[in-house]
């Protein structure tokens, strides 16, 4: 640190700078293996990153709990003032962080009417928006259960009662980033509250925006699912995740609900309760639209969900209903990523094995399907991408003998 007006070099005390950041801390905090860092580090390095090991000793950081040095930090402050001439400024007093007990305190007073709801939820989004700490706090309070509370409630009553309050818990509930072990908890909840249920009517009736989080919850809640509640998930589920996909309310809430069908459609007779529920469709026509296939990640995904619907003998047959279907997947290949071009060959493989007939043999070559996958086998391409592209040649090569594209070893190989 150089000093202000004498210019000149300051040596820090090496005790005063954070193992993480390197910098002077503002608010030493000692973890559970004895090693004092800046508050705001740390917090970033166990929370955002997930890790839980101290980055000093590498050992387990047991306790979450982050102890104040005040005795450091008062040693840092009195070094900060007596080289005040150098230009360096004091450090304030950071602001104690808040307890659970208050925290479960006011959860308590908001029983007694909605407007304490109101209040509390108010106070909530105050506390969660101060730092990361607070956010744990307020898990370890049991606040995603009260949120995720007020949200059942209300949807078991219809959205009558509540209203605004259950917009508002949603935001928070999705904001506050609750841990893998929370949101195993609320869908497992022992009071009867079927968090799932409660989302899904949410994304059928709630406003535009508690239908987006409704999805982005739900999305994350089904990620630590385990494959029975997958398996039993009932067919309004897929209803609405498809019309969250048909009414395109927002890109995350796009990007959710294709996560969720990738999660779920593998799993018991989903692929069954996600065509009966019309998803084949949405997402072809999703396909088609350009503002969805300019994020990369989109159209994987979709393309990931067709192929698993593919799979079956109904998402075959829904496919082929669509008119377009054929010409988008294929245009896909080879302009998207390697991912999509080995998921879009697998889809052309499933209906060309199945689903052959003169008709739709004759309209894979016009659309370009055969030149498309002579080009598979030609470029630089994943080998599995390119098996089952020399697969589906090989199949047909007697139908597509005179497309000028086809290799002749494959002409060869299946004469007239």
């Amino acid at each position: 640190m150089s000093g202000g007006s004498m210019d000149e070099e300051i040596e820090i005390p090496p005790f005063f700078l954070c193992p993480i950041s390197l910098e002077i801390m503002k608010d030493p905090v000692i973890v559970s293996t004895g090693i004092t860092y800046d508050r705001d580090s740390i917090e970033k390095w166990l929370f955002s990153g997930k890790k839980n090991s101290c980055p000093v000793t590498k050992q387990d950081i047991t306790d979450a709990d982050l102890t104040p040095n005040h005795t450091l930090r008062r040693l840092i402050q009195s070094w900060c003032t007596l080289n005040a001439s150098y230009g360096v400024e004091r450090i304030p007093t950071p602001r104690p962080p808040i307890c659970k007990a208050e925290i479960e305190k006011l959860i308590r007073d908001s029983a007694s009417s909605h407007q304490n709801q109101a209040k509390c939820l108010k106070r909530l989004r105050q506390i969660m928006s101060e730092n990361a700490t607070n956010k744990r706090c307020l898990e370890a309070a049991g606040v995603p259960e009260f949120l995720a509370n007020i949200v059942s409630n209300d949807s078991e009553n219809g959205f009558q009662s509540l209203g605004s309050l259950t917009d508002e818990s949603l935001n928070l509930l999705y904001h506050l980033e609750t841990s893998e072990t929370v949101l195993k908890n609320l869908l497992n909840n022992k009071k009867g509250n079927d968090i799932v249920k409660s989302l899904t009517k949410i994304m059928q009736r709630g406003i535009y925006e508690s239908r987006a989080y409704a999805t982005l919850l739900l999305k994350n809640i089904l990620e630590v699912a385990d494959p029975m509640q997958i398996m039993t998930l009932k067919p309004e589920v897929f209803t609405e995740v498809v019309e969250i996909l048909d009414d395109r309310i927002s890109r995350k809430a796009t990007k959710a609900a294709m996560h969720i069908l990738v999660n779920i459609c593998p799993w018991g007779r989903n692929r069954h309760k996600a065509v009966e529920a019309g998803v084949i469709s949405v997402i072809i026509e999703l396909l088609m639209d350009e503002s969805f296939s300019s994020d990369r990640r989109g159209p994987e995904m979709a393309m990931v969900v067709l192929d698993l619907l593919c799979q079956c003998a109904e998402g075959r047959a829904e496919f082929l209903k669509h008119g377009a279907a054929i010409a988008v997947v294929c245009k896909k290949i080879l302009r998207v990523s390697q991912t999509a071009s080995d998921r879009a060959v697998r889809v052309l493989l499933s209906v060309g094995k199945f689903c052959a007939t003169p008709a739709l043999l004759n309209e894979m070559l016009q659309l370009g399907v055969v030149a498309k996958l002579c080009l598979v086998l030609q470029v630089s391409c994943g080998g599995k991408t390119k098996e089952k592209a020399k697969e589906l040649l090989k199949l047909h090569a007697r139908v597509w003998k005179d497309s000028p594209c086809l290799p002749k070893n494959m002409v060869l190989a299946y004469p007239c």
